[in-house]
């Protein structure tokens, strides 16, 4: 499985923007998806997951009630909504593929797509 993110950009505090991950694969629709992102000088934080079938989803305490994950096993795709930006949302976004789980600290990812800059200004 290989992926792509993209949808990154600049955005002002309060916007929204939605990053979109497209993966290649026949498998993909098997696979539970999720997102993390890094700030600069910063560990990875896992954002949140979704299930191989998108009927269920959990987050970072940080993102939820903004975030929504969404899952097209027909298009291959995975994307992230992110509403109600804040500055500290400002980070490089990776979506990631685990055959059987993501987990918040990564250990189930088994394909890391290229990551997409988020920059969320004042």
């Amino acid at each position: 499985v290989q992926l792509q993110a993209s949808g990154g950009g600049l955005v002002q505090a309060g916007g929204s923007l939605r990053l979109s991950c497209a993966a290649s694969g026949r498998t993909f629709s098997t696979y539970v998806m999720g997102w993390f992102r890094q700030a600069p000088g910063k560990a990875r934080e896992f954002v949140g997951e979704i299930s191989w079938t998108g009927s269920s989803t959990s987050y970072a305490d940080s993102v939820n009630g903004r975030f929504m994950i969404s899952k097209d096993n027909a298009k291959n795709t995975v994307d992230l909504q992110m509403n109600s930006l804040k500055p500290e949302d400002t980070a490089v976004y990776y979506c990631a593929a685990g055959r059987s789980y993501i987990g918040a600290g990564g250990n189930g990812v088994d394909y890391w797509g290229k990551g997409t800059l988020v920059t969320v200004s004042s």
